[in-house]
C-alpha cells in the first residue's frame, strides 16, 4: 500500500500499484509457454559490456581478473529465474531468488544451482546484513517505487567487497509509442494521461548507486530496437507476448484503462508518420541501463592523496617528450 502521506491518485510518492504488479507477475507466470517471452531479455543478457550470467568477468578493484567462486549470491526480482539458468556452479555455490510474485518463484526454471526461493519486495529485502558475495537484477527495479531505498537495500545485504549487477529499463524506452499515444489524445480528446509507465533517467542512476554506498561504479546504456507492422502490432505484441507475459503492463497509479477507437487510429498514423520505416514498419526501442557497484572493502585499490600528482593536464601537450624522458 502507499506509505503514509501519498496518495494513490497523486502517484507522487508511489508512482506504482504495488499490489497490482504482484497480480501482473502472478498471472504472467500461469501462462503457457512463458518462454517465448524471454527474447528480451535473452537479447539484455547478452548485450551487457559484463553479462549478467557472467559475474566472473566483472573487472574487480583495482582492475585485476577475478576468478573466484560466489558463494552466496542473490537474484531480486528473479521472476521465473531466467538469470539462473544461464548461471554455473563455477560461478555460483548457492542462490537465492526473490520475487513478489510467489506463482513465478513457484514455477521457476531449475538450475544446476542448489536454489531457495523466497516472496519478498525489493524494497524490503528480508536478510541481514553483509550475508552476500553477489547480487544480481534484470528488468525489475523499474517498477520501484524507491529505487534509492532499493538500492540501499542491495548495498546492506552484500559483504564488504560484495559486487551488484543490475539491468533496468531507461527513460527512453517505447519513446515512439508514449509520444504518438500523447500527441493523439492531445488532438482528439484535449489531454493526455500516461500509457507507458515513468522510467529513471540515466543522470540519476549514477548519484542514486553513489548515494546508496556503492563505489567502483560502472553505468552504460544500450538501446534495443524491435520492428512491427504498425501501432497496433506494437501494442498487441507488447500485452500479448511481452508485457503480459513477463508482467509489465503499466501498473502506474494514474493509468488510464482505455484508449477511445478515434484517439488509438489517429495514433497509428502520427507513428507511421513520424517515426516509419522505409518499408512500411515502425520501430519500437527499449533503452536498458547497465550498472555495476561493489560495496567497499580495505583491500580495494584507493584514491591518491590530493596533491601526490608528479604531472599535470597542463603537460599533455609534451606527453611525446614525457615519454622519452621516461624510458631514459
Amino acid at each position: 500500500p502507499p506509505p503514509a502521506g501519498a496518495s494513490p491518485g497523486s502517484g507522487a510518492l508511489n508512482p506504482f500499484d504495488r499490489r497490482l504488479k504482484r497480480k501482473q507477475k502472478n498471472w504472467a507466470a500461469l501462462q503457457a509457454e512463458p518462454a517465448k517471452c524471454d527474447y528480451l531479455r535473452e537479447e539484455v543478457r547478452g548485450r551487457g559490456g559484463v553479462t549478467l550470467s557472467e559475474p566472473r568477468r566483472v573487472p574487480h578493484p583495482p582492475l585485476t581478473p577475478r576468478e573466484k567462486t560466489f558463494p552466496l549470491a542473490l537474484d531480486v526480482g528473479s521472476g521465473r529465474g531466467y538469470i539462473a539458468q544461464h548461471l554455473t556452479k563455477e560461478t555460483v555455490e548457492k542462490l537465492i531468488q526473490a520475487d513478489i510474485a510467489e506463482n513465478a518463484l513457484k514455477n521457476a526454471i531449475e538450475s544446476e544451482i542448489p536454489t531457495v526461493r523466497v516472496v519478498a519486495d525489493e524494497e524490503f529485502l528480508p536478510f541481514k546484513e553483509d550475508t552476500f558475495d553477489l547480487v544480481v537484477s534484470s528488468l525489475s527495479l523499474h517498477w520501484v517505487n524507491d529505487l534509492p531505498k532499493a538500492f540501499r537495500e542491495i548495498h546492506q545485504v552484500l559483504k564488504p567487497d560484495g559486487v551488484f549487477i543490475g539491468a533496468m529499463f531507461g527513460g527512453d524506452t517505447l519513446y515512439e509509442l508514449r509520444c504518438s499515444l500523447q500527441l493523439a489524445e492531445l488532438e482528439r480528446e484535449g489531454g493526455f494521461s500516461p500509457h507507458v509507465s515513468p522510467f529513471t533517467a540515466v543522470a540519476d542512476l549514477g548519484h542514486l548507486l553513489s548515494r546508496a554506498g556503492f563505489n567502483t561504479l560502472t553505468v552504460d546504456t544500450d538501446e534495443i530496437q524491435v520492428n512491427y507492422p504498425g501501432l497496433f502490432e506494437v501494442m498487441e505484441d507488447l500485452q500479448g507476448k511481452y508485457i503480459l507475459c513477463m508482467g509489465e503492463s503499466n501498473c502506474s497509479w494514474n493509468r488510464k484503462p482505455l484508449l477511445h477507437r478515434e484517439t488509438m487510429l489517429a495514433a497509428a498514423a502520427i507513428y507511421q508518420e513520424m517515426y516509419g520505416n522505409s518499408d512500411g514498419s515502425v520501430p519500437a526501442t527499449f533503452q536498458i541501463y547497465y550498472m555495476i557497484g561493489w560495496k567497499y572493502h580495505e583491500s580495494q585499490a584507493k584514491p591518491a592523496q590530493r596533491g601526490s600528482a608528479t604531472v599535470s593536464f597542463g603537460d599533455l601537450a609534451n606527453i611525446e617528450g614525457l615519454l622519452k624522458r621516461g624510458k631514459k
